[in-house]
């Protein structure tokens, strides 16, 4: 039995048995990462000794016949845009190449009390802005099912975490499909919660309105229990929502008989790789054949969906990004030689392009005599796009979309090329504008052997439908439990 390999209710439950120790595990999976990080770049610091002192934490508590939470023992990845007390939080960057955080985020609370063990934080693009990871200070992280390949960003470290089997769960962060399209990239499950349901306190900002922390898992009960652990009301965060969470592993067990799936025919149009389209429009048919109702219904604001969000996310990231300036914390370059330089040096030299052209483009949506003109009439169409999926939700129960337009692509492919890679977010950026759920599910492979994923959209707080919607499909098909060599 290789521990590396268990699911994560497999590890709990066996921790708790005493079948093997939490030490085990986290050896077993800081192996894992030792021979496949080389090659594969998903970890930026691997956090070996408070991993094995944490499991031997749990260890005890064992020993002693202490209660054990419901993730004990179990290996954890954390994008490195996420607060863990003493650890690195570099967001990619070089800006932030030391920086220590001096705090746990919501989330990590949250795992440390259910007895959680963090190996490592892993690759992103540089504050999250991108959509191959890429655009990292620290290089390009590759995709396990073919290494010349991108795994899909901005959490694609994350994802590759889970996907080469070294974690059976890895928190991304979700702003424009930054959860999604890595996971359906790499064959293995990300969800986008709900806005609100999963609490932003210590992740690192990027766009405040459309920011939102998830899993990745193998499995439908991994991502349903991650989900109990993690939501919540956070009082630190205002736009933490204060609604009881419900249990998501009891409501994804439920059949499909009469749910209405909505295929929106904005979403499969031409440019749509064929094998891409293929494969979701067999997903639908298995669900019909499981009792699951399917209709077309219209998107019709979709199309504005990218311009909106490359108007609204450099804004917010433009006034975000601000505090970064080399004065309190982080890079100082020592070539400055008055205060004024310092700062533009500090900037300079600290962010990389892709995180430059984003601030650049967001102080001029905001500046004088352009905000009514751009910014303004971007949220205008953002409520738009909101009320679509509103009308589409009084037809259907949920919606089936595909997740990227395109298989994963190879490395150096189209990082020249800005306008081409935004548009690898084409199919989920709506969701994060609506603000409502969104779960990429493993549902086909490519003609050159690369995992595709299927969307399921949800209205706001059904989570829990499409963790059954989700459950029910791979139950029927395994796609899910597919590894790359």
């Amino acid at each position: 039995m290789s521990l590396n390999t268990l699911s994560a209710k497999d590890i709990s439950d066996g921790v708790k048995a005493k079948k093997f120790s939490a030490r085990e595990v986290a050896e077993a999976s800081l192996k894992a990462i030792h021979e496949s990080n080389g090659s594969l770049n998903a970890y930026l610091t691997v956090l070996k000794e408070t991993a094995l002192s944490a499991a031997d934490a749990v260890d005890k508590k064992a020993k002693e016949g202490s209660p054990l939470g419901r993730l004990a023992g179990v290996p954890v990845a954390i994008k490195d845009n996420m607060m863990i007390r003493g650890a690195k939080t570099t967001c990619g960057s070089k800006i932030l190449g030391d920086y220590i955080a001096p705090y746990d985020a919501f989330v990590i609370e949250r795992l440390r009390s259910a007895d959680a063990v963090f190996v490592g934080k892993t690759n992103m693009d540089e504050f999250a802005m991108g959509s191959s990871t890429e655009h990292s200070r620290f290089g390009a992280t590759r995709n396990p099912w073919n290494k010349d390949c991108i795994p899909g960003g901005s959490s694609g470290g994350s994802a590759v975490a889970v996907a080469a089997r070294t974690v059976p769960i890895a928190l991304g962060s979700d702003t424009g499909g930054s959860i999604r399209q890595p996971a359906s990239l790499c064959g293995v499950l990300g969800m986008k919660p709900t806005y609100g349901r999963v609490s932003r306190y210590g992740l690192v900002a990027f766009a405040s309105s459309l920011d939102q922390i998830g899993p990745f898992t193998h499995t439908v009960e991994d991502m349903a229990t991650t989900m109990e652990v993690i939501s919540g009301k956070d009082p630190r965060d205002s736009t933490s929502v204060d609604k009881e969470v419900p249990r998501f592993t009891d409501e994804m067990s439920q059949p499909l008989k009469g749910i209405r799936v909505g295929i929106p025919k904005e979403y499969f149009v031409s440019g749509l790789d064929a094998d891409v389209d293929k494969a979701v429009r067999e997903a639908a048919q298995v669900l019909k054949i499981l009792g699951a109702e399917l209709k077309e219904v219209s998107l019709p604001n979709s199309a504005a969906a990218v311009s909106v969000y490359y108007i609204l996310a450099p804004s917010e990231a433009s006034s975000n990004l601000a505090r970064f300036d080399g004065m309190r914390y982080g890079f100082r370059n020592p070539k400055a030689t008055h205060l004024i330089e310092q700062y533009g040096l500090n900037r300079q030299d600290g962010f990389g392009p892709e995180v430059k052209r984003r601030i650049m483009i967001g102080t001029y949506a905001l500046s004088s005599g352009y905000y009514d003109a751009y910014y303004s009439k971007a949220q205008k169409v953002r409520t738009l796009i909101k009320r679509d999926f509103v009308e589409a939700f009084k037809e259907v129960d949920v919606l089936l979309t595909p997740v990227s337009p395109t298989p994963a692509f190879k490395i150096g492919e189209k990082v020249d090329d800005p306008l081409t890679m935004y548009l690898s977010d084409i199919f989920t950026i709506p969701c994060n504008l609506a603000g409502i759920p969104g779960l990429s599910i493993p549902c086909g492979f490519s003609r050159n052997k690369l995992p595709i994923g299927a969307q399921l959209l949800g209205n706001f707080f059904q989570d829990g439908l499409l963790l059954r919607v989700a459950n029910a499909y791979l139950k029927e098909t395994k796609w899910n439990e597919k590894a790359p060599s």
